[in-house]
């Protein structure tokens, strides 16, 4: 695979410092498991960052778009367990209520 440089970089994001913030943090969902918009190649997270980047397939706008996605993604997640754990507390609260009874009644037979 031929070297990925900044100036190949610099064809589809002008400024060299917002390509280098949107690269790391491209490279870090990669790094993390977020799937590549390009082949894998056996490459490290920043080289498909940056091949991302020169290919015109990640911008400012599809990273921002990715966020927007992932975060909708965790707070739904997160609502989904906080919804079954309450359930679930519900369901012990139930039986801590039906055991109490259950220990009332055997009291008064007795």
């Amino acid at each position: 695979m031929a070297r990925i440089t900044v100036e190949d970089c610099l064809d589809k994001i002008d400024n060299r410092f917002d390509m280098t913030l949107i690269a790391a943090e491209r490279a870090r969902q990669i790094a993390m498991g977020a799937e590549p918009l390009v082949p894998f190649d056996n490459d490290k997270p920043t080289v498909i960052a940056l091949r991302e980047i020169s290919e015109g397939v990640m911008s400012r706008e599809i990273l921002e778009q990715i966020n927007e996605a992932t975060r909708a993604a965790d707070l739904m997640a997160a609502s989904e367990a906080r919804n079954r754990n309450e359930g679930e507390e519900g369901e012990a609260e139930g039986s801590t209520e039906a055991a109490a009874e259950a220990t009332a009644k055997t009291e008064q037979a007795a």
